[in-house]
């Protein structure tokens, strides 16, 4: 296999900047940088990088042995001083060393998943976690990326795997009198897995929406308030406000964290009859977007609305700043209360998410649902152990691609494609 290099570290000027090198010629690599003796494994040391036409820079020197690494190779890392030039230096230096060339984008991750390092959720762990913004997102992503989902699949791939060689032993030794029944603990270990891998679809919509974000719609009718709150709630003008009615058309979409949470909030048209044709297609558009997102504020002026609150919706009096009660993005009147009420809801929302966290994962494991379920069918029928044997084996495939055991090499060009040259 190739050694391979690149910038592990942002590029622009730093402090310090990190250069990975990985491979089998990783160590004999930093001596082609002229340097004589090596530092011991995991132990930094401060060395002299050189080429021909020179020093190349005074970086700390970081080694890591096969099998003791993220990628599970030899690997380098050579911590250098951040300027543009000195990275540039270096790393011309590394394109025309024999045997060693740049990094493809997540190359340095997948090779740690082919050696065994990370199974493939834990790889989209990484790729989550590299891309949190908010601390519920980073928590979330840290869980998965320590193997939490290849934990749990695993107990069920054991679980289910037991339940198969009882099936299969009665299959082998059907002309002979078998002195136990195994049906029922066969039943018994499929409907534990069930239970648990229910359990996981159920909260897999709460941990999506933790790592792609919560939607909140403002709903209101026209001139309610609904921009002036918008621009309250994100700080800034991020919303064309006017005493017009039916100034918003399209929906504007202010990204900003609530107690750890990324939301996004929307400022949606006003809600009402008219004959303008353009505002028409605005308030169908706001109408479809207020009812896809997982909580909506109403602000309320009195105004009937073709739009009714939900259970859980949040209903709060517009223009506070004229009624004296309520909200007013205006006066910022009612606002801290107005934000404890929607964190609150998105945070009782997120609750209760599972371990699995992307569609992917929730396809995976609804398949194996249905092939369980089509096993223990069988079982109950008492005839065919041969169709609920194959069903188990499906349903053991479809955890087994959770993290990527089998049949996924159609998945790691899409996923790898996010990650960073130097990751």
């Amino acid at each position: 296999m190739d050694t391979i290099y690149a910038l592990a570290s942002a590029r622009g000027r730093a402090g310090v900047s990190v250069i990975r090198i990985s491979g089998p010629l990783a160590f004999d690599t930093v001596k082609a940088l002229g340097v004589e003796t090596l530092p011991e494994p995991r132990r930094a040391a401060l060395r002299r990088l050189s080429d021909e036409n020179g020093t190349l820079d005074e970086a700390l020197v970081l080694l890591f042995r096969k099998g003791a690494s993220f990628t599970g190779e030899d690997v380098a890392e050579l911590h250098v001083h951040g300027s543009v030039a000195t990275i540039s230096a270096v790393l011309r230096a590394l394109s025309r060393l024999p045997g060693c060339r740049l990094a493809e984008a997540g190359e340095f991750t997948r090779r740690a998943l082919e050696n065994g390092c990370l199974d493939l959720a834990q790889v989209e762990g990484l790729a989550d976690l590299i891309d949190a913004e908010t601390e519920s997102q980073r928590r979330q992503a840290l869980r998965v990326l320590s193997g939490a989902i290849g934990r749990r699949a695993e107990g069920w791939r054991r679980d289910l795997i037991r339940a198969a060689a009882l099936i299969e032993a009665t299959i082998d030794f059907a002309d002979e009198e078998v002195p136990v029944d195994v049906s029922p603990e066969v039943t018994a270990l499929l409907d534990a897995v069930l239970a648990d891998l229910r359990h996981e679809v159920e909260g897999s919509r709460a941990a999506e929406r933790i790592r792609d974000g919560f939607e909140v719609a403002i709903v209101g009718a026209p001139n309610s308030g609904k921009s002036t709150l918008l621009n309250a709630l994100a700080g800034r003008d991020a919303a064309l406000t006017s005493d017009v009615a039916g100034t918003t058309r399209d929906i504007i979409e202010v990204r900003m964290d609530m107690g750890g949470l990324a939301v996004t909030v929307l400022d949606t048209a006003g809600l009402r009859t008219t004959d303008d044709r353009i505002e028409t297609l605005g308030i169908e558009r706001a109408l479809h977007r207020a009812r896809q997102a997982d909580l909506r504020v109403f602000l309320d002026d009195g105004t009937d609305l073709v739009l009714d609150p939900l259970d859980g919706d949040i209903v709060v009096g517009a223009k506070a700043d004229l009624t004296g009660a309520g909200v007013s993005g205006l006066t910022g009147q009612g606002l801290d209360a107005l934000m404890d009420a929607i964190t609150s809801k998105l945070q009782a929302l997120s609750a209760h998410s599972g371990t699995i966290t992307r569609e992917r994962h929730r396809v995976a494991v609804l398949q194996a649902i249905g092939h369980l379920e089509s096993a223990r069918d069988e079982l109950r029928s008492g005839t065919r152990d041969e169709v609920a044997a194959e069903k188990l084996r499906r349903g053991i495939f479809e955890l087994d691609m959770l993290v990527g055991r089998v049949d996924v090499e159609d998945l790691l060009s899409e996923i790898f494609s996010s990650f960073c040259i130097g990751k």
